[in-house]
């Protein structure tokens, strides 16, 4: 396996310490070796940062953990992180989440074939206490036009992104109205800046998805997710008749709101095709 390209993962934690040893622990058993882990713990009350600190002890070669004074939110998090980074290859990595080993591997023969993709993803499951229950599926091409109609273009955490490009488009943004829904807003600028990428048709990444992450999806996460796809659809010139598809996905997302969480729930893993 050529392993020539480094890659720089990075990983913001908050209060995961339940998951985060299963979560790192995906990544060291990786079959692609040629990386360092970057993670920043942003002021968790639980011992999140002291279970990272045990892998930096261990193998400080590979492991860097850092810490903000304060909570900064999951986007100045992650630029905290890339301002370390000194990959040719940026990965990303949730600390309640599954890597397969395959992952790296995949994603990193994709962009050493590809030079025309500035980032690849894959498909991901959803897992929570029970086990595996659905899958994220997303396209294999994306173009701007499929940002109307297709929410995610890419899944997040298991993306792997070119160093420069990510430079180039000025990392995460970090704007209140864009928190929790960066990853959109990222994809938006890739795209605005003339880049493309490529999704893996593979599930490479197991996203926790249970009751925790329900309680994550509040109120103020989806008006960010209406507000960030109103300013993506001007960023990437989407023609005027194709803003139909952002009042539609803004109406859908306010219906969310008024949902109890049980109602959501059945919704959510019905969408994702879990079984009930």
């Amino acid at each position: 396996m050529d392993e020539t390209k480094k890659i720089s993962i990075l990983m913001g934690i908050y209060n995961c310490e339940s998951t985060l040893r299963e979560a790192v622990d995906s990544i060291i058993d990786q079959t692609y070796t040629n990386w360092k882990f970057i993670i920043c713990d942003d002021g968790s009350s639980d011992h999140s940062f002291s279970v990272a600190k045990e892998y930096e002890q261990s193998d400080p070669t590979r492991f860097q953990v850092i810490k903000n004074e304060k909570n900064m939110g999951l986007n100045a998090t992650l630029n905290r992180c890339l301002a370390l980074a000194d990959g040719d290859y940026i990965a990303r990595m949730d600390g309640d989440d599954i890597s397969v080993p395959e992952r790296f591997a995949k994603e990193v023969t994709i962009l050493n074939q590809h030079p025309e993709y500035g980032l690849v993803s894959c498909h991901m499951s959803t897992f929570d206490e029970k086990g595996e229950w659905g899958c994220i599926k997303t396209l294999e091409m994306p173009q701007v036009r499929d940002f109307a109609t297709h929410v995610p273009m890419f899944c997040h955490a298991p993306c792997m992104i070119r160093r420069e490009a990510f430079l180039d488009v000025g990392g995460y943004t970090e704007d209140k109205r864009l928190l929790r829904v960066e990853d959109y807003h990222l994809w938006y600028k890739f795209y605005a800046a003339g880049y493309c990428g490529y999704n893996i048709q593979e599930t490479l990444y197991k996203m926790r998805d249970d009751r925790n992450a329900l309680h994550r999806r509040t109120v103020s996460a989806r008006l960010n997710g209406i507000y960030a796809t109103f300013v993506g659809f001007k960023m990437v010139h989407l023609p005027t008749w194709m803003y139909i598809y952002a009042v539609k996905n803004a109406v859908v997302e306010l219906i969310k709101i008024l949902f109890p969480d049980c109602i959501y729930e059945y919704l959510h893993k019905k969408r994702l095709g879990g079984k009930q």
